[in-house]
């Protein structure tokens, strides 16, 4: 029975991710599941694409339908489509192509294959990336003029899960006009889902960070050379953490083979060590290891999620999440190299940026979580351009770089940053926030039954927004705060007369509930963050 597969593969995860040692040897019968598994699944792009738990609802089958579902769009597209992919029609999205990569997961390169025929058999162009972080094939999309890019990758998920972006044109994240077909034509498709190819599919194969250096070039905002000068010349250690992800040896191509570059856990491991695979505080310590020991003048660790999307950064002696770091690369990219334009911001990341945006004279644009909302002010022919655009979820990218996050971006600012400021980034950001004042954000969350994802549970956390008014009164920690500010963009957002805040939203990616919360002072953060739960934990029972 195709249901009692996905409860074979979801068992079988649950034994891999108990005992990596010995679950190692189980992945062939995963994938064994993913290949005969015929059991339909709801196909959902979140806010970084449709992700799902590897021979349980993402499958072969599955795969197969959402890549033809992608081929029934491009072969009916309207006028406006056509637009988004940079095409007259289908015979010119033919000719022009579609990109094809993938991280380095388990299974990875086989999904590729499978989505490559399904294109190839329909006569379309297919450049194959091959292990690729997202902003290479971002940026690959621009460098070849293809129409339109398929990345399979979850990002930063663990493990058992496998996932697939779909990128147009411009590089950047779908918007929901596209995937929103996407979604109906996939769940049309799974009651008569397209055969097996019986052909090899036919593609070139392409060099992505070649393809990203070129477009780096050619958009100018970071100084490569200036870059490279600043690595071989200086007193520095660059050390970076790719936690076995695509990332590896992008560095070295990047800034040149050197002793000065240093990278961690490049090894092949598609368990990844039994790690959530993230760009967290608990993972940094190989990288404060490193640093610790140094006695470079200049010192950067740089820890980066399996797609490169997302990074963290430190200095050995101060952990920079993106919440400061973005609005470091804000002042950065404004004061030190003249680029004017707007900050950009999701609303569940720290005010940090917006005291240093205010001060500057610099409009701020604040968005839902989801970086595919900063795309209207990061086309090169937005009216609103923006300088940064970031989100507290570890994804960045600036002024005229790729549409997507972009981790690698991330790095090469902040090396650029140390050369021209003189400065580690963690004594740079301590004179920001001297000069616009100090923000203590930090995030945390809870899983829900997979079941109660999707509108039941937006249903039962819209009641936190009833039961909090602007006006009314919050006990945080023993003291009374008032709200004086209702935001419902994204969730619930409760800002305090204090200027704290507390978000609650659910996960566009994952089944859990995220809360964010930002304090004027690091010892009233345990007490926001309780809050929080609390409130969370109260909605969830309603």
């Amino acid at each position: 029975m195709p249901e009692n597969k996905r409860q074979q593969a979801a068992d079988t995860w649950k034994l891999i991710l108990k005992d990596m040692a010995q679950g190692r040897e189980l992945l062939g019968k995963i994938e064994q599941l993913a290949r005969e598994n015929p059991a339909p699944a709801p196909i959902t792009f979140g806010t970084s694409g449709w992700r799902g738990e590897t021979g349980n609802d993402f499958t072969f089958q599955n795969l197969r339908v959402v890549t033809a579902a992608i081929v029934q769009m491009l072969r009916s597209a309207g006028p406006e489509l056509l637009k988004g992919v940079g095409a007259g029609s289908f015979e010119e999205i033919q000719r022009k192509g579609v990109l094809v990569g993938h991280d380095n997961r388990f299974l990875g390169p086989a999904f590729a294959r499978e989505a490559m025929s399904i294109l190839s058999a329909e006569n379309i162009r297919v450049y194959y990336a091959g292990e690729a972080s997202t902003p290479e094939l971002s940026a690959a999309v621009d460098r070849l003029g293809v129409s339109c890019s398929i990345n399979l990758t979850p990002s930063h998920n663990p493990a058992n899960w496998s996932g697939f972006k779909f990128n147009p044109a411009d590089g950047g994240p779908a918007g929901t006009e596209i995937t929103s077909v996407i979604e109906e034509k996939a769940n049309a498709l799974m009651a008569n889902p397209p055969p097996i190819p019986d052909t090899n599919p036919e593609f070139e194969t392409v060099d992505p960070i070649a393809l990203y250096e070129d477009f780096l070039n050619n958009r100018g905002t970071l100084d490569l050379d200036g870059i490279r000068e600043f690595v071989r010349e200086s007193d520095c250690l660059i050390a970076v953490d790719h936690i076995h992800g695509s990332t590896r040896g992008r560095p070295q191509r990047l800034l040149g083979q050197s002793p000065k570059v240093v990278s961690l856990r490049t090894d092949d491991d598609q368990l990844f060590g039994g790690i959530a695979p993230e760009p967290s505080a608990r993972n940094m310590a190989g990288l404060q290891d490193i640093l610790s020991r140094s006695k470079a003048r200049f010192k950067l660790g740089a820890l980066m999620d399996p797609d490169g999307d997302r990074i963290r950064l430190t200095d050995g002696n101060r952990d920079i999440t993106m919440n400061h770091f973005g609005a470091m690369v804000l002042h950065y990219l404004n004061q030190y190299k003249n680029i004017g334009g707007v900050l950009v911001k999701s609303v569940a990341t720290s005010n940090f940026g917006n005291a240093i945006a205010t001060a500057l004279g610099i409009p701020i644009r604040e968005t839902a979580v989801g970086f595919k909302n900063f795309r209207p002010y990061m086309l090169p022919s937005a009216p609103e351009r923006a300088i940064v655009s970031y989100e507290e979820s570890d994804g960045i990218s600036g002024y005229n770089n790729t549409l997507e996050k972009d981790a690698l971006f991330g790095l090469l600012v902040a090396i650029e940053m140390m050369a021209a400021t003189g400065k580690n980034l963690g004594e740079y950001l301590s004179e920001l926030e001297d000069e616009f004042g100090a923000y203590f954000p930090e995030r945390a969350g809870v899983s829900v039954d997979r079941a109660l994802a999707g509108a039941p549970l937006v249903q039962k956390l819209a009641r936190i927004r009833e039961a909090c008014p602007t006006g009314a009164e919050l006990n945080i920690g023993g003291a009374i705060r008032r709200i004086t500010e209702v935001i419902t963009l994204d969730g619930t957002k409760l800002v305090l007369d204090d200027g704290s805040w507390l978000l609650i939203r659910p996960s566009g990616t994952e089944p859990k509930v995220r809360f964010y919360v930002e304090t004027r002072s690091p010892g009233e953060q345990k007490a926001m963050v309780e809050t929080a739960e609390r409130m969370v934990k109260d909605a969830l029972k309603s």
